[in-house]
């Protein structure tokens, strides 16, 4: 029934746009200013904007990190964090409810190009509303994300306390981890059957770095690598950390692949699963979600100040 009604709009624009003796849909009012997103693609925004939708969990969480969490009038399905999120209307993002977002009259959609198609940037600009791309490669896309969105909304210095407060939290985390005298050996998944990893240029590696550890596949060409049982076996991981949330059982890992009962891991016990919220979402979280590798990779040496982990709502 979505999509249904979303080829019945897409129809009504071209209709609008390509039949005879029809003028084009009203544009958008005049821009106040013109940006540049990571796509590189010119966008015109109107000076103030109090309407915002995203199209991704960690956007959101970028919004009301950057204290604009007040402009957005709906949340994704897939939407859980933070709780305010509870308060608003829900929509499809993936396939995305044209119909629907147009009802909300946004004056900007926020939308990633590793969760969202950039064609429907083409879409939402025949509708009148203009769409802002990022790119998360690493953690210091995150947190230039995070200042990116104050400077749109007009929030650009709480985003900036935020995003150097996180800084701060993950260098001190670095700092301590760069005095530990051993580095275990990480493997990071991301699936338990299919062994879905994150290669070369990811965020994961700098979280893992910075939480004492030694990422595997962090030379890996791939940015997104499947690995075999044949390069763990090889990698021989001193720890196995996935993202397959925390009641997990790891005994699942062993039966799914019998031949790793010689991994050092397995051998050991250390076999972690995290919630994947905190290592999967590139937003402000990201800096949790390293405490939580450096309380799994160092469990009898952490340091004092180290906070206790957090509950989820």
């Amino acid at each position: 029934m979505i999509v249904l009604r979303a080829l019945v709009v897409a129809s009504l624009l071209l209709a609008g746009l390509a039949g005879p003796g029809c003028a084009p849909a009203d544009p958008v009012p005049p821009a106040g200013r013109t940006v540049t997103d990571d796509l590189g693609r010119r966008v015109s925004l109107p000076d103030t904007i109090r309407r915002v939708i995203t199209l991704a969990p960690n956007l959101t969480e970028l919004v009301f990190a950057a204290g604009a969490g007040d402009r957005l009038v709906a949340a994704s399905t897939a939407d859980d964090y933070p709780p305010a999120v509870e308060r608003l209307p829900r929509f499809s993002a993936l396939p995305v409810d044209f119909e629907f977002v147009a009802t909300l009259q946004p004056q900007l959609v926020l939308a990633t190009d590793q969760v969202n198609n950039p064609r429907d940037a083409d879409t939402f600009a025949a509708l009148g509303i203009p769409t802002y791309f990022f790119h998360f490669g690493s953690v210091d896309d995150v947190l230039d994300g995070l200042r990116t969105v104050g400077a749109l909304l007009h929030t650009a210095d709480r985003a900036r306390r935020t995003a150097d407060s996180l800084r701060a939290r993950l260098d001190r985390l670095a700092a301590w981890s760069a005095g530990l005298p051993e580095r275990p050996r990480v493997l990071f998944l991301i699936g338990d059957q299919t062994l879905f990893a994150f290669g070369a240029g990811s965020y994961i590696h700098t979280l893992i770095e910075a939480a004492g550890g030694e990422s595997l596949t962090a030379a890996l060409d791939t940015p997104a690598p499947i690995l075999s049982d044949e390069f763990v076996l090889t990698a021989a991981p001193d720890v196995i950390v996935g993202a397959f949330g925390t009641a997990y059982d790891p005994a699942r890992l062993l039966a799914l692949h019998p031949s790793w009962d010689v991994v050092p891991a397995v051998r050991k016990g250390r076999i972690y699963s995290l919630d994947p919220d905190l290592l999967l979402r590139p937003g402000p979280r990201l800096v949790e979600g390293a405490y939580a590798l450096a309380r799994v990779l160092h469990p009898d040496g952490l340091p004092p100040w180290m906070p206790p982990p957090s509950s989820r709502p």
